[in-house]
């Protein structure tokens, strides 16, 4: 035990004072930092000041109603009625003294309209200033007809549509959108874990190979207890990076908290999940950070340079992308039957797993065969790789194949 503890200590204190280490958990906190200001940043910079747009309407019927439609958007557009021509108008575009030309006319009794700026592409103005003309438009078209603008309004409005869940357990819609904000959290930080950390394993072990301390490890210490403390010293990195993260986006939010109120804070409803939720997170997460590192630190042992490391690491990035996007195509589908299928595999089942038990109401034997396939797929990669491990840590020349694992489970062998 008190090598066990040697090792993670080495590791844990050797890679937390690398400048690569400091630099992403700085860079890190900084864009939170920023996230955290945006609104600021924006204001600052005027993209909140109001936009000005000059409107010439030749039929004199439209500007009043646009008016009104766009003051019900809340935007920052003012429209202002412009009586010159259109070259003197588009002289005072190109001056900057308006953000636009609105020019209005008549065709048919209905109004089209043609929006000139410095640009020209569509933007937020032009796609506020074209909704906000269809309600006048059909008005303007009811009227022409002779029809009751409210019935105009009323063949416009949204189908009245209500859903009664049958099953007992079913979520409700905030359930859901409390599991869509956790399950986003889920999903990023495995995967970055994975890919962040996982490398990290494999480089560690390329390295030490580099410099011929593996051949003084393997004999003092068994490989298992070597590749779990080196999974364990990684761990504790990455968790101190997560703590130092999480206390700066903490401090931040309690001192910005009344501009926090709503928004995407109300969307992912992370105050109305429930404790369980949680748990499966951080049990889910573990389980996959285990899984993945386990397969990582086995790889690592195959190579003896560090530039084969991304090579060989490939297989794993495959698993973890294909995971994150069938996660990610099951949040809006969460009963389709990929997602049943996939979450009963177990380098999937720590994101899609968790997806469904966030999501719906899933049985807990299902659950549980869930945990033992990942914790039985730990223990195989455990043993196969304490045996790969020794082997591979004493392998050194090129090493970049799949094929290097026979060859690593021989060497094992060999006392």
């Amino acid at each position: 035990m008190n090598k066990f503890g040697i090792i993670i200590a080495h590791t844990y204190l050797t890679r937390i004072k690398t400048k690569s280490f400091l630099i992403t958990t700085a860079i890190t906190i900084v864009l939170i930092l920023l996230a955290g200001n945006f609104q600021t940043l924006m204001n600052l910079f005027g993209e909140e000041n109001t936009q000005v747009i000059a409107v010439k309407d030749e039929s004199d019927e439209v500007l009043d109603g646009l008016k009104e439609q766009i003051n019900t958007t809340g935007s920052n557009i003012e429209l202002e009625a412009f009586s010159g021509s259109n070259e003197e108008a588009v002289n005072h575009v190109q001056e900057e003294e308006y953000a636009g030309f609105l020019e209005i006319s008549l065709r048919n009794g209905l109004p089209q309209a043609h929006y000139y700026s410095m640009q020209g592409n569509p933007s937020s103005i032009t796609e506020t200033i074209q909704q906000a003309m269809q309600p006048v438009k059909l008005t303007m078209a009811a009227d022409k007809s002779g029809v009751d603008p409210s019935v105009i309004e009323s063949i416009a409005s949204p189908v009245s549509f209500e859903t009664t869940a049958l099953e007992e357990n079913a979520k409700s819609a905030e359930d859901m959108s409390s599991a869509r904000g956790l399950v986003y959290v889920m999903l990023f930080l495995l995967y970055i874990s994975v890919i962040m950390y996982g490398n990290m394993i494999a480089m560690d072990v390329a390295n030490e190979k580099s410099s011929r301390v593996m051949e003084i490890l393997v004999s003092s210490v068994s490989p298992v207890t070597q590749m779990f403390a080196k999974i364990f010293g990684i761990a504790l990195l990455g968790l101190t990076q997560f703590i130092t993260i999480i206390l700066a986006a903490y401090f931040m939010v309690q001192f910005k908290q009344e501009e926090f109120t709503g928004g995407v804070f109300d969307y992912f409803g992370l105050q109305a999940a429930a404790a369980s939720t949680f748990i499966y997170a951080l049990v889910f997460f573990l389980l996959g950070y285990l899984l993945y590192a386990t397969l990582s630190a086995m790889l690592g042992s195959l190579v003896s340079r560090t530039e084969e490391v991304n090579q060989l690491m490939a297989p794993v990035i495959y698993l973890i992308m294909i995971a994150f996007f069938i996660a990610m195509f099951g949040l809006s589908s969460p009963d389709n039957s990929l997602i049943t299928i996939t979450s009963f595999i177990p380098f999937f089942a720590p994101m899609i797993m968790f997806l469904r038990v966030t999501m719906l109401h899933v049985p807990i034997w299902e659950i549980m065969l869930s945990f033992g396939l990942i914790i039985a797929t730990i223990a195989m990669l455990a043993i196969i790789g304490a045996k790969v491990y020794k082997g591979g840590v004493l392998m050194y020349g090129k090493s970049n194949s799949l094929k290097d694992l026979k060859k690593a489970l021989q060497l094992s062998k060999r006392e």
